[in-house]
């Protein structure tokens, strides 16, 4: 096969990778960002360390567990999982920690800013929840969705994050 020819399939791959990508992941993954920021509490001496360390590692240890599910829950019955098959679960499932990376990077940059450490977690927040919209809506684009749909399911997932801000208020970490 020609370079030109493998060119024009790897692209061809990943175009059809892309028109299939499910955004599930990415919209549960800034929920669960959100929520990791509203349960850090108590944090020690590095607070803004380790509140990116706390919504990275959430966010791989979800992953992980959603791969398994994946391979364990609804593959099993087919037959053992192979190396394609491992390897397309967890690319699938990627997106719950991609979405974890844009809060993390929120407090990364938050002293920048010059904002203290509850700045930060509301920055990290407000940028979860930010996400959790976004996601929602690429989703329901790349789905073909209509606008109204599209306002829809982001008016529904800005509520959820407003819900998870209501929480945070309430527990006032």
């Amino acid at each position: 096969m020609s370079a030109t020819r493998r060119g024009e399939a790897a692209r061809a791959r990943r175009a059809e990778r892309r028109a299939h990508a499910d955004y599930t992941g990415g919209v549960y993954g800034s929920m669960l960002a959100a929520s990791v920021v509203v349960g850090a509490g108590t944090l020690g001496s590095y607070p803004r360390l380790e509140l990116m360390l706390l919504l990275l590692l959430t966010g791989v240890a979800f992953w992980i567990a959603h791969v398994h599910a994946h391979l364990f829950g609804a593959r099993l019955a087919q037959g053992s999982p192979d190396r394609p098959d491992v390897l397309e679960a967890c690319r699938e499932e990627w997106p719950i920690v991609k979405a974890a990376v844009p809060p993390a990077v929120a407090v990364a940059v938050s002293p920048l800013l010059g904002l203290d450490l509850q700045g930060a977690l509301w920055l990290a927040l407000a940028v979860a929840v930010a996400g959790q919209v976004g996601w929602s809506v690429a989703a329901a684009r790349r789905a073909g969705a209509s606008r109204r749909l599209m306002a829809v399911t982001a008016s529904v997932n800005l509520v959820l994050g407003l819900l998870i801000i209501a929480f945070k208020i309430f527990l006032k970490h």
